[in-house]
């Protein structure tokens, strides 16, 4: 790296990085991408096996590089796409500097400083793009799991072989949680899964894949102003999908033997104890598929009449065990394994020290403008401005609104 001083440092070599490298070069806005390791670093080294991306390729392009391959309506693995990265950043001729650790960052009058492995850096912008699927989240009563258990999380787990022989406890039916769960059984395992809140998806629906009817009727469009709790909306997990066309909902799981129980609410004496709640969790993820489902039925009969769609044939509801267990005892040696896929959070912690985070510790921005710090922005986060914000398609929308304000900035500054 040969130069100390840029307009914009862009902090991450994902998807969303590369996106506002493209747009800051379009405007002329001197700025390097610091990367940790290669080109979607993430993507190479922080995921299992056989992951592929949820949504399928079609939707997959970046801005000015749309998705050419010969797969349109395929799923490309992890380390597929990272190459897709790859190809991306000398498509855009992206200033990148890969194999860059950044330690911190502190404020200077009119900028930034960031530290880091290859010495200080300092910027009048400076974006954080590394994302918010970064850090797998471990709840605390982790520490309570008998030591003779081992434990992973989707950011370590590979695949079935590095777990010991015997039953698992899968923590957690997002996406990664149901895929996880599915391997495994699939494996031989007898596995357990705890349910919390989860979003039941199709993965096609009259003859069309979900992110198509998704991206149809607006869904993904939708934007800050169109939610009511934004905190919530945030929140929401990701939807029980597969980078495939196998189903991974629980009906699905249940089919295949997986047992089914509800929220991990806590590990005590040994035991790890699950809430009785289960039916309303499910109850209530079948109810928002069936009002997406209506609108979606809705936008077909008013907008495409005489499109060639198939018949509407629903999901049934979620079957659910008559009696759910409550509790469960790692001493009888049934459970040698849990999997804790329970979330993921940004990885923040290289400018902790600018005020820009509440007394919770979270990130506190509009739209990825970060009033606290101005000049500093965040991107990859969901619902960032739309609804598409986390996924790949919505690297292009956000990064323009947020170059846009970014431009603006340096402007505004150098007039003064």
């Amino acid at each position: 790296m040969t130069r100390n001083h840029v307009d914009t440092a862009i902090v991450g070599g994902g998807q969303a990085g590369l996106a506002m490298s493209r747009e800051l070069t379009m405007r002329g806005i001197d700025h390097l991408v610091l990367e940790k390791g290669m080109i979607g670093n993430a993507w190479r080294t922080a995921r299992w096996d056989s992951l592929r991306l949820l949504t399928p390729n079609w939707a997959n392009g970046l801005p000015g590089r749309p998705y050419g391959g010969p797969s349109f309506h395929g799923f490309m693995s992890a380390t597929e796409f990272a190459e897709s990265l790859t190809r991306y950043a000398s498509f855009i001729s992206a200033p990148l500097v890969e194999n860059v650790c950044v330690h911190g960052a502190r404020a200077l009058p009119g900028g930034f400083e960031l530290a880091t492995s290859e010495g200080p850096i300092s910027c009048r912008t400076l974006v954080a793009a590394s994302g918010g699927a970064v850090r797998p989240v471990v709840p605390a009563m982790a520490t309570a799991v008998p030591k003779h258990v081992f434990q992973t999380d989707p950011g370590s787990y590979k695949r079935p072989s590095d777990l010991p022989d015997g039953g698992v406890l899968v923590v957690g039916a997002s996406a990664s949680g149901v895929q996880i769960a599915r391997e495994l059984q699939l494996s031989g395992r007898r596995v357990t899964l705890a349910v919390g809140t989860h979003v039941r998806l199709p993965r096609n629906y009259r003859g069309r894949d979900i992110e198509w009817w998704l991206d149809a009727i607006g869904a993904l469009d939708e934007s800050l102003d169109d939610v009511d709790d934004l905190t919530r909306v945030r929140r929401t997990p990701s939807p029980q999908l597969i980078g495939g066309t196998d189903p991974v909902d629980l009906t699905a799981l249940n089919r295949l033997g997986v047992e089914i129980v509800g929220r991990l609410t806590d590990i005590r004496g040994g035991r790890a104890l699950f809430s009785g709640g289960l039916a309303h969790l499910c109850q209530a993820a079948d109810l928002k598929l069936g009002r997406l489902l209506d609108r979606i039925d809705i936008w077909a009969a008013e907008r495409s009449p005489g499109a060639a769609l198939m018949p509407s044939t629903r999901p049934s509801a979620t079957p659910l065990p008559t009696a759910p267990r409550l509790s469960l005892d790692f001493g009888s040696g049934e459970i040698a394994s849990v999997v804790w896929a329970t979330g993921f959070r940004p990885a923040n912690e290289w400018f902790r020290d600018l005020p820009v985070f509440d007394r919770r510790g979270r990130l506190v921005h509009d739209g990825g403008i970060v009033a606290g710090a101005p000049g500093l922005y965040v991107l990859g986060l969901p619902f960032l401005r739309r609804r598409r914000s986390l996924q790949i398609s919505g690297a292009g929308p956000d990064t323009r609104d947020i170059a846009h304000h970014l431009d603006l900035h340096l402007r505004h500054n150098a007039a003064a």
